[in-house]
């Protein structure tokens, strides 16, 4: 028998998914059956799979060992690059700014230098976070940016912080600004732009379509051009709605890629496209919890390239 306390960073989930994460050599159909049976219980008494857990509950697990080894840790963050560039922080959030050529996450081939990994490592050095303490969390991003754009990404440092933020950029409560440089001179200066994404799984592309089609999400892209020299425009976007390439797709298509951009621009090869997530704003409209205190702050990247190199007109 095995019995587990549930802490700050365990609460508020399902009993079934805290199983899941906790227990590495559990399965899944033998944890619903073991419920059933009456062979996990929730401080002493019958339990459901949706069950919510709450800080202080304990679960007890009348189950043979070998389905009880408790997922392993690793330390690899421990290895990772130092020297965060951090525009906020607080105890339930870390606001970062991603360099352009840095994974957010781990892509298969690449573990160790990824900005969550590093952010684990400073939290670690800072006594904010201990793998051996946790049952089930780890600090997480709530967004993720491609590897060649650069910018803001939001760290949660607990499960609540976590799940609100993750709802709250579902439902487009958090404003995402991005800076570019396009090629060309816009006709209008400003515009929302809409239309209809396809993806190309095998090309790992997608098509801008401006009427609906099969397997097609509708795009929605806000520009505004700040500034023009030499057959180039510094362009302000603002995601209406978040799709894959969508910016990059969405600007070639009416003939304005990016520059830089190998994949959709008017040159060939693999380029670090101009594209830089700058700016967020916290625009909650419903209820945010412990993060309420964010609710209208505004947040700019104190290390744009992209503005910088622009401005001093060396692109």
């Amino acid at each position: 028998m095995k019995s587990v306390k549930v802490n700050s960073n365990d609460a508020g989930q399902r009993l079934d998914k805290f199983l899941l994460k906790h227990f590495e050599s559990l399965p899944k159909s033998m944890m619903f059956k073991q419920i059933r049976k009456k062979n996990i219980k929730l401080n002493r008494k019958r339990c459901t799979p949706e069950q919510v857990i709450n800080v202080g509950d304990v679960i007890d697990l009348y189950l043979p060992d070998d389905m009880l080894r408790e997922r392993t840790v690793h330390y690899d963050f421990m290895s990772a690059p130092k020297g965060l560039n951090i525009i906020y922080e607080d105890e339930n959030v870390i606001l970062m700014d991603k360099p352009q050529g840095v994974l957010c996450h781990p892509d298969g081939k690449e573990y160790v230098n990824t900005l969550i990994a590093s952010m684990k490592c400073y939290l670690y050095e800072k006594g904010e976070y201990n793998p051996d303490e946790e049952n089930s969390f780890t600090p997480s991003l709530a967004n993720r940016i491609d590897r060649n754009t650069g910018g803001i990404v939001i760290g949660a440092k607990n499960y609540l912080s976590l799940k609100i933020l993750n709802q709250k950029i579902k439902d487009r409560e958090i404003d995402k600004y991005y800076l570019t440089v396009c090629e060309g001179v816009f006709d209008k200066k400003s515009d929302v732009l809409d239309g209809w994404l396809v993806k190309d799984e095998r090309k790992n592309m997608v098509k801008v379509l401006s009427d609906k089609a099969d397997g097609a999400k509708r795009i929605r892209t806000k520009y505004t051009v700040l500034d023009s020299y030499d057959g180039k425009s510094l362009v302000e976007i603002e995601l209406l709605t978040g799709r894959t390439h969508q910016i990059r797709a969405h600007l070639a298509s009416i003939g304005h890629p990016l520059l830089n951009d190998g994949k959709y621009g008017s040159t060939h090869g693999r380029f670090k496209q101009e594209l830089y997530s700058y700016k967020l704003r916290f625009n909650f409209t419903s209820e945010s919890d412990v993060l309420e205190y964010l609710n209208g702050r505004e947040f700019v990247s104190n290390n744009c390239p992209i503005l910088t190199k622009f401005e001093k007109r060396v692109y």
